[in-house]
């Protein structure tokens, strides 16, 4: 999904829902932090989305402008209503929400996750397209491996789950 898209889907959610802060938590939220990524963290045609202040009117989203919708069908991209418990990313990641506002969301913003809650918050998920998208972010020095294992011990999982994750990390980094 291109950042115009991203754009287009925020302003559609912000429409649907009559709420203008949409938060961004699935892999395009890297579209906030970063104007140009890599197209290998671009592959997917969803983004996972809820309404900031009203995450209840997410089905809205789902219902509308989702998987198998006229939407997606138009425009071979849709939005995934999800809610705020879908990001397993480290603690504080609320407040470091990057902000995605331009002249294609009309109005609207989209509330990305920072580029490191993004990618561990993928590491939680575990899924082999999740650690692929870790891989290349550090790759392509969309984030740093320091500061991805520093906010692994923030993360809301057992311990259990995040020593393996910081040894999944340390593998990436060799």
């Amino acid at each position: 999904m291109l950042r115009h898209q991203l754009e287009h889907l925020i302003r559609a959610c912000a429409d649907l829902t009559d709420e203008d802060d949409i938060v961004v938590v699935g892999s395009q939220a890297i579209h906030g932090s970063h104007a140009d990524p890599p197209p290998s963290l671009l592959l997917s045609i969803e983004a996972d989305v809820y309404p900031r202040d009203r995450p209840d009117r997410a089905d809205l989203i789902d219902g509308a402008i989702g998987e198998g919708s006229p939407f997606h069908s138009e425009f071979e991209y849709y939005a995934h209503g999800v809610g705020p418990e879908t990001a397993k990313a480290p603690h504080g990641w609320e407040q470091r929400l990057v902000a995605l506002s331009t002249p294609n969301t009309r109005g609207a913003t989209g509330w990305c996750l920072e580029a490191h809650d993004l990618v561990l918050a993928k590491c939680v998920a575990g899924r082999e397209k999740d650690w692929a998208f870790a891989a290349e972010a550090i790759r392509h020095g969309i984030v740093a491996l320091v500061e991805l294992e520093a906010r692994v011990a923030d993360l809301p999982v057992d311990r259990g789950a995040r020593d393996a994750i910081a040894q999944h990390l340390e593998a990436l980094g060799d």
